[in-house]
């Protein structure tokens, strides 16, 4: 089946081979010829072709009834774009065109990629949909197929569908603030998708940001919704199959009254209803799409917080209007660019007034003003439906948000933007905490922490450590590095972030993103037999990341982690008992951060440590290692810079250490790290290579000090020496100990301390002599006795080295001499001498290989072992030496035993080399020596090329069947190997050559063959051929390459030059560690050390012991007190870092260019406001101020009497002015007029109230355009509408005339019962008991309709029962505390001119430790799985109830005397 459908769509794309089409399903017979890349592309096109032509539709004319214009339907194409049953007309005999029953839906015909021409070459995506198609599918298409990630914010920009003017800096201010907002949230930016207008506007935008920035194309997600039926053009875009891509250029010239579609949209939702022509057709689906998008989640994981929406608007008319009207009646908020024209600065200059004083005039005169001569073409009604619009607009101040340039704080319009939907959410039900962590969560997934700063973070906002956990979880999982340091500046502690059990680490490395380490954890998971489900990310545990992680850091440290399974617990703890895991949250914090290799969380989290040397020496080895297992190049690199940045900030912290206490920065190299699997931060760095560590004064004294032993540092070597040559000057103080050294800076401190007592007479000595003592300093110094320091000298590591290269040099003389003058058939007793000294060396080999004080185990300790150059010399030298000696016992190769002694003394000697290693002149000279090796190594393969390349050319030509291979080897390889160091061969031509020095047949075995000879007995090789060869040969191998390697020998001297000191300095430790464990005794008395360690071992069993020097276990107090002093030597340093960087050249650079931008915006802006029109408008303010001053002064002056001799100076103003200042400056509001009665559907119903402006509501004022439909919800009654003018609402005009959804004309009497009781005994929070109201989607009080001799609504009894009902009823009768709050006219939607609502709002408090409350709250219990919900809500101003009920609150707030 599937050959059969590939063979036809090849037929298929065969025959449309001249249609410009791109195909779409890859055919059987390309796929070699294809590549992996288009296969999968030509699969994704394939798969969205069969979805798109399943679930997207088109819509078309089904019946043609031509218009006024001849062969032009009412759809508005003409007849020949009909399908053939549309001009049938017997189909639809007797009827008239209608949109909705004569456009059916088929499968779409226009979807693809969508390629504009041009400079730009941008290329997008669309598709033609029809205008009912649903939301959800609209999602899907662009979540799913298109590939877009869910928006953190959606911009809805709307206005002015055609081009107008906006000043250049407002335009700019516009464009830049766009993209920054939409770059910095992740947002989707929706338009009407045309080149026109506020459209082009927002294109224009994307498009700067994609020339000047090099990010990728696609990253600014702008989507055009557009009738597709005004798309100039279309046809380009029309194909069964779709287009990848369409071809389309926009061509302004020629399209008339329809639109092209703008080139810097990236995707196209082009809506059909059928018609030609007819803008506006996108309207309804883009509300419900933006509708849909903004029900949808925040983020990838479960949140109540939904995606934001934000309008924002610019221009516009009655369109935008409506737009603005509907999108804050769904709770949007609009921003408003006051300057933009037309109705947004007519709504910019009304927001923020009083609703009274924005009336009928000041909106007509507003009009006029902005929308110029257009104006003149407005109806009046249409006007005051405008008026009563914006009326409605500007009672909702939390939804708008006007920005003006002329003010500071709102100086860029991507903070506007944002800041108006956390001035909206902070008006929501949600109060207090739950508000501010709402805003918070939207901060965090917009990314923007300048908002966090200015607008969540302040005084207002009271935050726990808990509070801030989720948006912390969000930060981290976002790598929004900003934000986690904005979070733990407000509050977050990592030690409660990370539980103690580890959940929310685990769920962190269970949402790690993908790298190195993380697929390294996965497969391991994957290699476990205990983890068997697919999905392994759920199945990460805290005890698999540390078996990684130990892997990582060596087997040398413990585990981190320990593990869940109880069979590796007991293992372990049979492999060391002491093994205990430390919680240390401050270092998961950074392991986290570090293995998935982000600097800037890694960053902040290495400031949290409080271990922060060894953290960051152990981030150091994590990263070398997984650099070292990478495959990526990118990623390798990455790490090794990463890595080097933390031996940096290893080398900064204890530099600054090291600065302030030598003492101190000395044992936080050699404690015991608890966090970091008990080792050491020298080991750390020893095994992370860290070389530049090592390397430094600090780490240098003290192995230094370890290489003196007890002996001063300072002591001449010349001093040791001769102590070493006459022991009894050890006790004349001819050499000097550490501990004299340490009892004299003890007695100089205490006379300081005795001369400060003297001067001041301060009691605070004893605390001074604290803290001047060395914390290594236990009781009171004493002298070292005699045999103390005999022993202490003698264990010092440096006279143990001078020792054995005593005796190295001893065994190298006794080996010369046996070799040279006393190798006899019987061994001699120097012989036997040597013979025992070589089994001491092999013994102490030995020992060095099984002795593990570090407790690295066998394996790890081989491995080191084997990997030391020196260490492979002494193997290879004592296995020839053992061969030499067997063959030295065997008498027929008795001779080959010595030769092979003698080449071992070679090596021996070699050996000696280690021993210059401790020198500072000579051991940097050694490691060049061993570069230079590895250099001659690779240069001798090239030059064996040449050697063996010209060698057997010059033997085949010269000799003839060669047969003997020694002088095979000779001729073809060392002949040509001597050339080179000038010894010129002489067989090459014929004027040396003499036939009796070699044999002509090959016969002598001594005498090499003679060349071919011709007849005279001479050669016969061609001479000339043979010269050649060898000049080119000398050409290329003498000049050539042996200047090569001169190059490559000083490329490398240069090269290693400048870090032998560095790499002498780290590989100083292993010589001095190898000493510092060395039995005292040389070889061969050494054997008796070896004895002894062998005796205690096996007999004593006692256990090995360890570098005290290299390892020191603190006490707990000791511990903490010296991690509190690197703490704090840590924040010196990062400060000292942070002025550095502030300090340098680039940073002052750009903050100067950060200065001359500001100051040229600035200029800019005061060169803009400073336009005399603008001048002329404060300075008419002031004057007008200052006049009715001057009024209210004589007006004063002559109620007391007082009278001029003149008359007053006349105060005239224009009419205008006047009227303005009547309207602004009249009596003050002393009516609150009904609004919901005034809204703009009646509920329930498509009926459209008339618009009733608020100045226009009370009926005494005139209001001649009145005219209200009558509308009824049961049938209408004549002679009740003959009686419609009895009744009149005592609260004004509604707009709609008739009885409504009410019961009957005139007022209709309810009851609003409002039960309460206090939440908490201190009376702070006080509650009412609130029905859902399924209709109005809110809250409500469970009030109605009264029936006869009834004191309750039946509404109550249906929502808590009878026996709840009877109960309340009676309590009402018992004389109970109970209020009616308020009786009289209820606000409510459903009121109209002749029918209206009158209500009495009646307290019942109850008592929260009664009885009747205990049953009312098992009945909330109860009630939340039904559809009759009720809850207990607070008395507030944010809880959301119905209409007019709010105030009923407030009046029972008051009367119990709570904040409202």
């Amino acid at each position: 089946m599937l050959m059969k459908t590939l063979k036809t769509n090849f037929k298929k794309k065969m025959l449309c081979k001249s249609e410009k089409i791109h195909p779409d399903e890859p055919d059987i017979w390309q796929l070699g010829q294809i590549g992996v890349s288009n296969l999968l592309s030509n699969l994704r096109r394939c798969s969205l072709k069969s979805w798109i032509k399943e679930n997207i539709k088109k819509k078309e004319c089904c019946f043609f009834v031509q218009t006024e214009r001849e062969g032009i339907c009412k759809c508005g194409y003409p007849k020949d774009h009909h399908v053939e049953e549309a001009n049938n007309p017997e189909r639809f005999l007797g009827q008239s065109w209608e949109g909705q029953s004569h456009v059916i839906e088929v499968p779409t015909d226009a979807f693809g990629d969508i390629h504009f021409g041009g400079l730009a070459q941008n290329t997008g995506k669309y598709v033609r949909v029809s205008s009912d198609t649903p939301s959800e599918v609209l999602y899907q298409l662009m979540t799913e197929h298109w590939k877009l990630r869910p928006p953190n914010l959606l911009i809805s920009v709307t206005g002015g569908a055609k081009n107008f003017y906006m000043r250049t800096e407002l335009k700019n201010k516009f464009r830049r603030g766009l993209i920054k907002v939409a770059q910095s949230t992740g947002a989707w930016i929706i338009t009407g998708g045309t080149h026109a207008g506020v459209m082009k506007h927002v294109g224009m935008a994307v498009r700067d940001y994609t020339l000047s920035s090099s990010s990728v194309k696609g990253e600014i997600v702008a989507i055009g919704v557009a009738t597709w039926g005004t798309v100039h053009k279309r046809k380009s875009l029309i194909h069964p199959e779709g287009c990848f891509p369409a071809d389309y250029t926009l061509d302004e010239q020629t399209q008339g009254h329809l639109s092209c579609l703008d080139s810097n949209h990236s995707h196209f939702l082009l809506v059909d209803d059928g018609t030609h022509d007819r803008y506006g057709v996108e309207i309804g689906l883009r509300s419900r799409l933006e509708k849909l998008i903004a029900e949808q989640s925040l983020g990838n994981r479960e949140s109540h917080v939904k995606i934001p929406v934000v309008c924002v608007v610019l221009d516009g008319g009655q369109g935008t209007l409506n737009t603005i009207y509907n999108a804050m009646l769904n709770s949007t908020p609009c921003v408003i660019l006051e300057g933009s024209g037309r109705m947004a600065d007519v709504i910019a200059n009304v927001a923020g007034k009083p609703v009274s004083r924005v009336t009928l005039a000041l909106i007509q005169r507003l009009m006029k003003r902005f929308f110029g001569q257009e104006y003149e073409s407005f109806s009046e009604i249409k006007v005051i439906e405008w008026a009563k619009k914006i009326q409605d607009i500007i009672r909702m101040p939390h939804l708008l948000t006007v920005f003006s340039m002329d003010e500071d704080k709102n100086s860029d319009v991507d903070v506007a933007i944002l800041q108006a939907f956390l001035k909206a959410s902070r008006n929501e039900e949600s109060v207090g905490q739950q508000s501010w962590e709402r805003q918070l969560e939207l901060a965090v997934a917009w990314n923007r922490v300048d908002i966090a700063e200015s607008e969540i973070f302040t005084e207002e906002s009271k935050w726990k450590s808990s509070d801030l956990h989720d948006a912390m979880f969000s930060a981290l999982v976002g790598h929004k590095s900003e934000f986690v340091r904005l979070l733990l500046e407000n509050g977050v502690s990592i030690p409660q972030f990370l539980d103690k059990k580890g959940k929310m680490l685990c769920e962190l490395y269970t949402n790690m993103p993908s790298c190195f380490f993380l697929r390294k954890l996965v497969k391991r998971l994957q290699g476990d037999k205990r983890h068997s489900q697919t999905n392994h990310r759920k199945n990460i545990s805290l005890g698999a990341v540390g078996e990684v992680l130990r892997q990582l850091l060596g087997s040398f440290t413990q585990l981190i982690y320990l593990p869940t399974q109880s069979h590796d617990l007991i293992k372990i703890a049979e492999e060391d008992p002491d093994n205990t895991v430390i919680r240390d949250p401050g270092r998961d914090f950074f392991l986290w951060a570090i293995l998935q290799n982000n600097r800037e969380l890694a960053q902040i989290a290495w400031e949290q440590c409080r271990d922060s040397t060894a953290a960051a020496l152990a981030a150091s080895k994590i990263l070398k290692k997984l650099a070292q297992e990478s495959d990526d190049d990118e990623d390798d690199a990455n790490m090794r810079e990463l890595a080097n940045h933390y031996e940096r900030q290893a080398i900064g912290v204890f530099s600054e250490c090291h600065s302030w206490d030598d003492q101190r920065a000395q044992r936080l190299l050699i404690r015991i790290s608890p966090s970091w699997g008990k080792t050491t931060c020298l080991r750390l760095a020893l095994e992370a290579n860290d070389k530049s560590f090592v390397a430094q004064s600090g780490v240098q004294a003290l192995l230094t000090q370890i290489w003196c032993g007890e002996l001063a540092v300072d002591t001449p070597q010349w001093k040791l020496v001769l102590c070493m040559l006459f022991s009894p000057l050890i006790y004349t103080g001819f050499i000097t100990y550490r501990r004299n050294e340490d009892i004299e800076r003890e007695a100089m401190r205490n006379e300081e301390l005795l001369a400060m007592e003297s001067v001041t007479g301060s009691s605070t000595n004893t605390r001074m002599k604290t803290s001047f003592r060395d914390p290594q300093d236990g009781a009171q110094l004493k002298p070292l006795s005699c045999l103390t320091k005999l022993a202490s000298f003698y264990a010092a590591p440096q006279v143990k080295f001078f020792w054995n290269i005593a005796s190295y040099f001893g065994f190298l003389w006794l080996f010369s001499i046996v070799l040279m003058i006393d190798f006899q058939p019987t061994p001699s007793w120097r012989e036997w001498l040597l013979y025992v000294w070589l089994t001491s060396l092999v013994f102490e080999e030995v020992r060095q290989l099984f002795d593990d004080p570090d407790g690295f185990g066998f394996r790890r300790k081989a491995n080191l072992y084997i990997n030391d150059l020196w260490n492979i010399l002494d193997v290879v030298s004592i296995l020839l030496f053992i061969a030499g000696l067997a063959c030295r016992w065997t008498s027929s190769a008795f001779y080959a035993g010595k030769v092979i002694l003698c080449i071992d003394f070679i090596i021996f000697c070699l050996r000696l080399m280690a021993i210059f290693t401790i020198s500072r002149t000579l051991g940097p000279k050694i490691i060049i020596v061993k570069k230079m090796m590895m250099d001659l190594f690779f240069f001798m393969f090239l030059l064996s090329i040449w050697v063996v390349a010209y060698g057997v050319a010059k033997q085949g030509i010269l000799i003839h069947n060669e047969e003997r291979l020694d002088w095979i080897v000779r001729g073809a390889v060392y002949e040509p190997y001597l050339i080179i160091f000038g010894n010129v061969p002489t067989n090459i031509d014929n004027a040396e050559f003499d036939v009796s020095t070699c044999t002509v047949n090959g016969t002598d075995p001594m005498r090499p063959k003679c060349p071919v000879l011709n007849a005279n007995h001479m050669p016969a090789f061609p001479e000339w051929l043979t010269i050649i060869m060898l000049c080119v040969y000398l050409l290329f191998a003498n000049i050539l390459l042996l200047n090569l390697l001169i190059a490559i020998f000083n490329y490398t001297f240069q090269e290693v030059q400048d870090n032998t000191d560095t790499i002498w300095k780290f590989q100083r430790y292993e010589l001095i560690k190898e000493y510092h464990s060395r039995p005292a005794a040389p070889p061969p008395f050494i054997l008796l050390s070896h004895l002894l360690l062998l005796f205690r071992r096996l007999v004593m069993r006692s256990s090995p012991q360890k570098h005290k020097q290299f390892r020191e276990q603190l006490s707990k107090t000791e511990e903490e007190e010296l991690l509190s002093w690197e703490t704090f030597m840590k924040d010196n340093y990062v400060a000292t870092q942070r002025q550095e960087k502030s300090e340098s050249t680039e940073r002052r650079i750009q903050d100067t260019a950060d200065r001359v931008g500001s100051m040229s915006e600035l200029l800019e802006r005061e060169q803009d406001r400073g336009s005399v029109a603008k001048r002329l408008v404060h300075l008419e303010e002031q004057i007008s101020q200052s006049t009715k001053a001057l009024k209210w002064i004589m007006d004063t002056l002559k109620a007391q009497g007082y009278k001029s001799k003149e008359e007053p100076p006349s105060m005239s103003k224009s009419a205008e002015s006047e009227a303005d200042e009547d309207e602004i400056d009249g009596e003050p509001e002393k009516r609150q007029y009904h609004f919901y009665a005034r809204s703009y559907l009646y509920p329930g119903t498509n009926k459209k109230r008339f618009p009733v402006p608020e100045e226009k509501v009370p009926w005494e004022v005139d209001f001649t355009p009145y005219i209200a439909e009558v509308y009824s919800a049961d049938t209408v009654n004549k002679a009740e509408e003959l009686t419609l003018d009895n009744y009149r609402n005592p609260g004004g005009r509604t707009g709609i005339r008739g009885k409504g959804a009410l019961q009957c004309l005139g007022p209709n009497h309810i009851l609003d019962p409002v039960l309460t009781h206090w939440q908490d005994k201190d009376h702070s929070v006080l509650q009412f008991l609130a029905a859902w109201n399924e209709a109005e989607r809110c809250w409500s009080l469970p009030g109605g309709a009264l029936k006869t001799g009834e004191p309750l609504p039946d509404r109550l009894k249906t929502l808590l029962g009878d026996k709840l009902y009877q109960r309340i009823k009676a309590k009402l009768g018992d004389g109970s505390r109970h209020n009616t709050v308020y009786e009289g006219y209820a606000d409510e939607p459903r009121n109209t001119d002749n029918a209206w609502i009158e209500t009495a709002v009646l307290n019942i408090h109850l008592d929260s430790a009664g009885s009747l409350m205990n049953e009312l709250n098992r009945k909330v219990a109860t009630s939340q799985m039904s559809n009759e919900r009720i809850q207990w809500k607070e008395v507030n101003s944010k809880t959301s109830v119905y209409t007019y009920q709010k105030e009923a609150l407030r009046l029972i707030a008051k009367l119990h005397q709570t904040p409202f």
